[in-house]
């Protein structure tokens, strides 16, 4: 199986406006935590996030989180 790229290891936290936003799950945006078409070379898709109002958020860094596209802490576990 595939493993995403590990874009840092900690999240993003974003205040974020309402509307559709799509994380990357496969680490290989240069728009960072939001995707920018990288995936296609990949077995990854991006994953929506809607906002019904002004958010603040804390999205998964490392890729690897339980709850996409929210962080949950696997970051801590990751080896350095």
């Amino acid at each position: 199986m595939e493993e995403p790229v590990c874009a840092q290891k900690f999240p993003y936290a974003l205040e974020l406006d309402a509307g559709d936003y799509y994380w990357c799950a496969c680490g290989r945006s240069a728009n960072q935590p939001f995707c920018d078409g990288s995936h296609k070379e990949t077995s990854f898709t991006p994953v929506k996030l809607t906002l019904n109002e002004k958010t603040k958020v804390w999205l998964c860094g490392c890729k690897r989180s339980g709850k996409q596209p929210h962080c949950d802490g696997t970051h801590k576990q990751l080896p350095d």
